[in-house]
């Protein structure tokens, strides 16, 4: 049974999110709130954890396409290739934000991912989920939380999210309603930013 915390994001417990991360650094999988809507995820460091998350979403590991949630774009370079300087103003004027860019892997991405050649990064403007990712000191995978209702894309309330999610992951992080817009991606691999989905942020990058 699932652990439900409550954080508020304007002055985040450092104990909680100690727990968080200790939890994290066993392999358990969290859902968290970000500034877009709430997500499932783990340390990227860990395989069993990541084919857990895998197994629940119902995709390969190695095909699956996980969002790195970083801190900040220090540890950029950790992932991916050295981008150039028009490529590195946009991802400093559009985060922390509800983007995820995707750009070009390098070899040091986690072994289940080498095969990939682009990553999705995000930065989210959330200072829960930044917290958790400053203390654990690497990222966290992302992936979104469905709503099986069809209307409904998204479950925004934490206490229903961990009705469904209990039984499933080992700590839910109710950090108030979330939204239910996902975050805007963008392709940033080639000569042109290329749109692959309009969400939460402008299209202005």
């Amino acid at each position: 049974m699932a652990e439900f915390i409550k954080i508020y994001e304007q002055n985040p417990d450092e104990n909680k999110i100690s727990e968080v991360v200790a939890i994290l650094r066993k392999g358990g999988l969290v859902i968290f709130p970000s500034d877009t809507v709430y997500a499932l995820g783990c340390d990227i460091t860990n395989n069993k954890a990541l084919e857990r998350v895998a197994r629940i979403k119902g995709v390969k590991l190695e095909k699956a396409n996980f969002s790195f949630i970083c801190n900040d774009l220090s540890n950029l370079s950790d992932y991916v290739k050295q981008i150039n300087t028009q490529t590195f103003k946009i991802l400093k004027r559009s985060l922390p934000g509800p983007y995820t860019f995707i750009l070009p892997g390098n070899n040091n991405l986690p072994k289940v991912f080498k095969k990939k050649k682009e990553v999705g990064i995000r930065v989210p403007d959330n200072a829960i989920t930044l917290a958790i990712v400053r203390e654990l000191g690497n990222p966290i995978i992302s992936t979104s939380i469905k709503d099986d209702d069809e209307i409904i894309e998204y479950t925004t309330d934490p206490e229903l999210i961990y009705e469904k999610w209990e039984k499933l992951v080992d700590i839910v992080i109710d950090g108030g309603y979330g939204g239910n817009i996902p975050s805007t991606v963008i392709d940033l691999c080639g000569d042109e930013p290329e749109l692959i989905r309009a969400g939460k942020g402008s299209l202005e990058v």
